[in-house]
């Protein structure tokens, strides 16, 4: 009987033993891009060190947004350096920008600034017509308000307007890729 049971518990010990050992490869997912992550799936904004102290310009800015200084701290975005901006004559938000209006809208949704509203600015360089580039100012505020509606923030919470390039600064290529952008500022 005592053969029986240290044979029965060898079975159980090794089988334990080998199923713990399984050798099968899980894979992972790959990574989602930063454009389609939901707001449960992105990480937390940036806090601490990132954050900028009293009296310094919080403000953000990337491809084709300047964000202000009072959402850069609300929502604890981190700083960004400024890089090109929208491309001439296109109204295609870039990745960069994906990823900081991503934040932007957890932030307004779920954040510091749930139930605030927000004006979208959309800018343009000073080529073109006037008339035209008031339309284009428009429409990159319009892409801009359309991608934080997909990511839950309510269409009625967001203002879109143009300057077109009425306060548009560039003389080259360089200047002008700062005047293509869309302010997103808080609304009174």
């Amino acid at each position: 009987m005592k053969i029986t049971s240290s044979f029965s518990l060898f079975a159980v010990v090794a089988t334990v033993l080998v199923a713990g050992c399984d050798n099968t490869k899980t894979t992972a997912a790959p990574p989602k891009s930063p454009a389609t992550l939901t707001h449960a799936e992105l990480p937390p904004p940036a806090v601490g060190p990132s954050a900028s102290p009293p009296g310094v310009d919080a403000s953000v800015s990337t491809n084709g947004l300047h964000v202000s200084d009072a959402i850069a701290r609300a929502c604890n975005l981190p700083k960004q350096d400024a890089r090109t901006s929208f491309d001439f004559d296109s109204t295609a938000i870039g990745d960069d920008d994906k990823t900081v209006l991503a934040a932007v809208a957890k932030c307004l949704t779920e954040g510091a600034l749930k139930g605030k509203n927000v004006s979208l600015v959309g800018r343009a360089d000073p080529r073109g017509e006037d008339e035209y580039n008031m339309s284009l100012g428009g429409t990159r505020s319009d892409s801009v308000r359309k991608y934080l509606h997909d990511l839950g923030v309510q269409r009625e919470r967001m203002g879109a307007t143009s300057r077109g390039e009425i306060d548009a600064t560039g003389k080259d290529e360089a200047g002008w890729a700062q005047d293509r952008r869309v302010d997103i500022e808080l609304a009174n």
